[in-house]
Order: C-alpha cells, then structure tokens, then sequence
C-alpha cells in the first residue's frame, strides 16, 4: 500500500502561497481523489518518517501551509456530500470551496452561509483550521459553524465529531490548524438564503471609537477601515433585507487604470515613502469620501476585493480595547513617519468556547494591517509588524492564526485558557507529531521539520 501511495505524489513541486510571501519545495506533492489514497499516504509517511502537511487554497499569508516532507492538496478532494434543507445544513470534503457553495450549490436550495470572510476561493477545511471570521456581534468564527466533522487521523483511523459523537472534540477539532489530522468532511450550519443592504459612509476615527457599541450593535454586521495619516473612516452597515438587489458597481477597481494606478502609486512610494500620506489620502478622497449603498446576496456583500499581492498581520483584541489600540497605532506610524499603506480593517466577532480561537471567552475586535507588494516587490515592513504587535500584545492580543505572527507556545499556553487540553488532544491523536511543520513546532514548542520561506518573506 505505501508503494501506491509514492506513486500518486509528485516531485519538484515549488508551492507559494496567493501573496507570493512564503514558499517552499515539498518533497512529494499529493492531490488525493479518494479516502482511501489519503490513507495510502499517511501510511507511506508513517514508514518513511515524513511530516505531512494538508493545504487548502494557498491564501494564508503566512508559512502555516509550507514543509518540505510531504503536502497534500485537497483540490480534488472536493465533493459536495449531502444538503439537508429541513436542517439548513450542508456536508462537503474538506476541499470544497465556499466559492462552489456560494455560486452554485446552496442557491439551489435556497440556502446561504451565515457569515464569511473576505475571499470565497478558500476551501472548508482551510477556514474553520485557521480560524476564518467574518464581521457581526452576534456572529461567531466560522468554526463556530460547524455540526459535524470526519477526521482521519495519523494512523488511518477516521473518527466523526459532532454534537452527539465524540462531542467533547469538537471545540478542539473545528479549529485545529490542521495538527490535529486530515478533515475529511465537514457538515456546516446554514441558513435561507438572504441578500444583505449595505451602507457605505464617512465618519472620523474618533467619533466611531467614543460611539463605539452604538455603530456594532445598528446592523448585522459592521466593519470600518481607517487610512493611516487621517482621522478618516468608511463604515459599513449590512442588514438581512426583502428589497431587491441593487448592485453597486465597483467600476474603478475592476478597471484596467484603477487596478494599475494604486500598484504603480505604491511601487513609486517603495522609492519616495513620503508619497504613502497623500497617496492614503487621495484614495479616500477619490473613492470612499461619500456615502452609497448596495443590495446583493450576502455573499457577494461579505467579500472584499483584496486588489493584489500584500503582506498582511492580524490580531484579535478585546472589543473594549479597539480605542486603545488604534490611537496608539495612530500616534506610533505618525511620529516615527511609517508608510503605512490603507486601509487598517476593523471587524467585530462573538465571543466563543472553541479552545483555539482567537474570540475565546471575550466579544472580540480583529485589526487587520497590510502593506501591499506592487508587482510583487519586496517592501519593508518589519518595523511596522514588530510595533503593531508590540501594541496588541499589551492589552492581551491574540494573533490570527493564518497570518504572521512571531508568538510561540509560552506565549500563546497564557493567552489560551484550554491551550493544555488542546496540546494534551494533539499528542494522543499524533504522538510521532506527522502533522506538524516548521510553523507549528514554533506554536507547539517542538523542532524537526525542514520548512523553510521563501526569500521575499518576512
């Protein structure tokens, strides 16, 4: 059976992630169609020693995904599995883009997910692993979502999860980071599909942080961008609504000149830093400066148009903290005259019980910084990254797992009131550590895979 297995992999595969900031050269490269072949290639790693790393669709922008032992892609190991209307739930393999669900699948059924992130083109197990959120009060992670799971673990075995089996795993298990095993199947709650009215509107900084609780609680889901060097926010409100669609075109950034504009304008500033406070300022000037609105299915209202390649850092804070945190970021990138690309995304999630999340036990705001690559160019950001963590990590942040962040096991075992079970579930499932890589020895305190990153990264 191992021998079988050697022969589905492939040699001389160069894996990147989407931002083109990490990268690595597994030793074999798995595309799996059947459980059976993903057994085959446990069994084979087990003989041989080898880690095996599971990915998903390449958009962490870390080096959570990256080893040179054996990766396994999901992407043909990607069916829908069953749709239950009565339940408002829907099964998939774990390779299953919410992209297939959101377009193809859960309209047929009048069904549509609850909450999303930014991207659709991320696969199931990917974003329950990582710890994928959206924006909302009431509205958890993502993993918060799931009802049901099959794992396999590293000696074949599949093991289900759900609220009636083997429930006490699975705050552990729909979030895992994928060392716990290989998700097979995940069964996600659902519910009637919905459009979403979003509003779009200018507001200051200071006025959103004192009003705080008013503009989290007045819709659905509620986000803001800040631009670094002003006072000036764009807020988002979007509520569950009966009214028609009413698509607002985003004529600027799908065109040709839109697109092109803001890379060359940031690659000039790569040169000039100084350019990046008028550049912040002429976009918010030129797009974002008035209010509009837009009615769509909530899926096309959840994701964001991300533009092109960035560094990104994310962390989670205590909702009561967001001021604190964004007026000393603030005051720290104005006097020490850092090119801080916009915007600085703020979301809002639920508070949660599922022991690696990131929204454990507190309502939660995420803060999300990014400096963008133009024509994939390295540019610095180091400085930047050490000083926001700096910040965060003062009122008990806790970084999002699926991006850069320089925290390890003693870092994280304080900021995670279950962080012993979690690691106590870790060793019973996988003893030998098969699925751990160079990120996740960092995370769990251990040292013995080869990943590596690829020059343009941190």
């Amino acid at each position: 059976m191992p021998a079988d297995a050697r022969s589905l992999g492939k040699s001389g595969y160069y894996f990147t992630n989407w931002a083109t900031t990490y990268s690595c050269w597994p030793e074999l490269f798995f595309e799996p169609e059947s459980t059976e072949e993903i057994r085959q290639i446990l069994a084979l790693a087990q003989e041989k020693g080898k880690k095996v790393k599971v990915v998903g669709n390449r958009h962490s922008p870390s080096d959570l995904a990256c080893t040179t032992d054996y990766m396994i892609s999901l992407a043909r190991y990607n069916k829908v599995l069953n749709v239950d209307k009565d339940k408002c739930q829907v099964t998939v393999q774990g390779g299953c883009l919410l992209k297939e669900l959101n377009e193809k699948v859960l309209p047929l059924h009048s069904l549509a997910l609850s909450v999303q992130g930014t991207v659709s083109e991320v696969t199931a197990a990917g974003v329950i692993s990582t710890g994928t959120h959206g924006t909302g009060a009431q509205y958890s992670i993502m993993s918060g979502y799931v009802v049901a799971m099959d794992l396999m673990m590293a000696s074949g075995e599949i093991m289900h999860i759900s609220k009636e089996e083997n429930s006490e795993l699975l705050p552990a298990a729909v979030l895992s980071l994928g060392a716990l095993g290989v998700i097979l199947t995940v069964t996600l709650q659902c519910e009637p599909a919905f459009r979403l009215h979003q509003t779009q509107y200018p507001a200051k900084l200071q006025d959103v942080l004192e009003n705080l609780d008013v503009y989290v609680t007045s819709s659905d889901h509620f986000r803001f961008f800040w631009f670094p060097y002003t006072e000036d926010v764009i807020c988002y409100h979007a509520s569950r609504t009966d009214k028609e669609t009413q698509v607002k075109s985003s004529w600027f950034w799908d065109s040709f000149v839109g697109f092109h504009l803001l890379q060359f304008l940031f690659w000039i500033s790569i040169f000039i830093p100084g350019l990046v406070p008028t550049i912040n300022r002429f976009y918010y000037r030129l797009l974002y400066a008035h209010s509009s609105e837009r009615i769509d299915c909530s899926h096309k209202v959840f994701n964001f148009n991300c533009l092109f390649s960035q560094y990104v850092m994310e962390w989670a804070i205590p909702r009561e903290k967001v001021g604190v945190v964004l007026t000393e970021l603030s005051s720290w990138i104005t006097n020490n005259k850092f090119p801080a690309h916009f915007p600085v995304e703020v979301r809002f999630v639920k508070k949660d019980d599922i022991y690696l999340s990131p929204s454990y036990g507190w309502d939660t705001c995420y803060i999300n910084i990014i400096m963008y690559r133009p024509y994939n160019k390295y540019v610095p950001n180091e400085k930047y990254w050490s000083a926001f963590e700096r910040i965060v990590s003062s009122v008990g942040g806790r970084p999002h797992w699926a991006k850069d962040h320089h925290y390890e096991g003693a870092d994280l075992e304080r900021l995670y009131p279950k962080w012993g079970e979690f690691c106590q579930l870790r060793e019973q499932l996988d003893p030998n550590g098969m699925f751990l890589n160079s990120n996740l020895e960092r995370v769990f305190g251990k040292s013995s895979t080869r990943a590596h990153n690829s020059p343009t990264s941190m």
